[in-house]
């Protein structure tokens, strides 16, 4: 037998491996007397304990011998499951931390201009410059874009002005109470009136014959020009058609749009306009490609 000088194992004289270290044998050596034998394997013994053949030289190995101890070749356990492979990893969220879409800044006469790359978290505002340098109507830390499915999810931060999206014609959109839209130049508030609680004390005023709400232009930070209360039948707004008419707006069509009472909700339609109708953006709000938004006085497309 050869005793490893690394490990201490015993190895059968013809080796030149160690059966457990791998090492190099040494052949001057002192030899013991009792030879190697193998075990014979008893009846019903698993066969990961019985001796296997080594795939490169053809010696035989005892069980569960990490190497071949004629041409130290690295013996696999018969009875050893193969390890399994490591886990692929999950694919990453769509934009995550990356790209998620581009504004198109459009010229006044409606051209594209620049294209603003979006990414994940994007603030933009008059800090983050290009077209927004200088717009005094655009906030510091005006908007932030998000990614979304499909789209790009748009959140006012809190700015002066809002963040408005321009509404497909002849599709009604639902006013709540404080929503704020815009034609043309016109800032315009829609008021819903509450109704009056049985038991309290009734309030002095002109009659109110079913009034949806009224509009409100605005004329500034919290303040408030004419107002027009809604009949039940509804109103037209325009430049020179409608029951409320801006004729000094060149941006306000003839007739523009108009809010009404529809399934059981105000909603205001744009009736074609040809430079549209915008809403106020008061949450978070995913916008389709396409679709128009005005942040300060920049027209942006999302693509």
């Amino acid at each position: 037998m050869i005793v490893c000088p690394q490990c201490a194992k015993e190895n059968q004289d013809h080796y030149k491996f160690c059966l457990g270290c791998g090492g190099e044998l040494p052949r001057d050596v002192a030899r013991k007397e009792n030879q190697f034998r193998a075990p014979t394997p008893a009846e019903g013994m698993e066969a990961a304990s019985r001796p296997s053949q080594c795939p490169q030289c053809g010696s035989e190995v005892p069980a569960n011998f990490k190497f071949c101890g004629s041409c130290g070749h690295v013996m696999k356990s018969e009875g050893a499951p193969e390890p399994a492979p490591p886990a692929a990893e999950a694919p990453s969220e769509r934009f995550a931390g990356g790209p998620i879409g581009a504004f198109i800044h459009l010229q006044p006469d409606g051209s594209p201009g620049a294209r603003i790359e979006l990414t994940d978290g994007m603030i933009l505002g008059r800090n983050s410059g290009g077209v927004f340098e200088g717009d005094l109507y655009a906030s510091p830390d005006h908007l932030r874009v998000s990614s979304a499915v499909p789209g790009v999810a748009i959140e006012d931060l809190g700015s002066v002005n809002g963040v408005f999206l321009r509404l497909t014609p002849e599709v009604p959109y639902p006013l709540k109470d404080g929503s704020v839209f815009r034609i043309g130049q016109e800032i315009i508030r829609f008021e819903a009136i509450p109704p009056v609680t049985e038991g309290e004390t009734a309030v002095l005023g002109s009659p109110n014959p079913g009034f949806l709400g009224r509009l409100a232009l605005v004329t500034g930070p919290n303040r408030t020009g004419n107002c027009f209360c809604i009949p039940p039948e509804g109103l037209h707004l325009g430049r020179e058609r409608g029951d409320i008419i801006f004729p000094d707006d060149g941006y306000v069509s003839g007739l523009h749009c108009r809010v009404h009472y529809q399934n059981g909700e105000v909603v205001l339609t744009d009736l074609g306009s040809s430079n549209g109708s915008y809403l106020c953006l008061r949450e978070k709000t995913v916008v389709q490609p396409g679709s128009l938004l005005l942040v300060g006085q920049q027209l942006l497309s999302v693509a």
